[in-house]
């Protein structure tokens, strides 16, 4: 379910995009952008049992998604505002908060890798309700006695190539951004937040969809889970229990 948002209307882009934004408590999730054929998410998703606000973000590319990274952020989003930025060019797609790059999607499209080339996007945001997926795969439900849901929003940057019918309003040596590769101060950044705020990356779970699927069994389906059941071990659960 969607609650209320912002489009860009007036033209389809090629673009970096700068996004101030300060999310006020209560708020579950704030897209950016989202499509239907390819899109660019960073969502901020409201966190829960006091841990810190998530930051998701998600590459879509010919109508598939799954490959989503997550991040612990490292101030309170709530308290501030804080600039996410997308820059998106034929070369790579960068996500960055308050400058600091905190991933880095390549076209490897030479070798056979989707790769969001092949149209024009929208600028889009709003807060929706993720909670069949967000929040511990849908186990913890929207607080609904906390609405109203509040984002607020600074001055939303744009700088992108306006792209009407077949023809585009500069070519790649008209911006600087068309080009742009990270720094090497950049990647130093990226390192640094990868190593100490990333909590998921799709490409180091390999099992992912066969651990989505037993979860499901067994949210829908289990009926008695020995690793739950305190009564019948009340000197304590067995110790395979309380490992991964």
């Amino acid at each position: 379910m969607e609650g209320g948002g912002w489009v860009e209307p007036e033209a389809e882009l090629l673009l970096p995009v700068s996004l101030p934004l300060r999310v006020d408590i209560g708020v579950k999730g704030v897209g950016l952008p989202r499509f239907v054929a390819q899109e660019l998410h960073i969502n901020l998703v409201m966190g829960w049992l006091q841990l810190p606000y998530t930051l998701h973000t998600n590459v879509y590319t010919q109508g598939k998604g799954n490959r989503e990274q997550q991040f612990r952020l490292w101030f309170d989003p709530t308290a501030d505002f804080h600039t996410y930025t997308i820059l998106w060019n034929p070369r790579l797609v960068m996500f960055y908060v308050d400058g600091t790059l905190i991933r880095m999607f390549r076209n490897h499209e030479s070798s056979g890798m989707a790769y969001p080339s092949r149209q024009a996007m929208r600028m889009y945001s709003s807060l929706w309700d993720a909670e069949d997926w967000a929040t511990q795969g849908g186990r913890v439900k929207t607080d609904w006695s906390k609405v109203p849901f509040v984002a607020t929003f600074g001055d939303v940057a744009i700088n992108g190539c306006v792209w009407k019918g077949s023809a585009s309003s500069c070519d790649a040596s008209s911006s600087g951004w068309m080009n742009q590769a990270a720094a090497a101060s950049d990647l130093q950044k990226l390192a640094w937040v990868q190593r100490n705020y990333m909590i998921y990356n799709y490409c180091k779970n390999l099992n992912r969809f066969v651990i989505v699927k037993m979860q499901w069994v067994q949210r829908n389906y289990m009926i008695y889970n020995y690793c739950k059941d305190v009564s019948r071990f009340a000197q304590g659960l067995p110790r395979e229990c309380s490992l991964a």
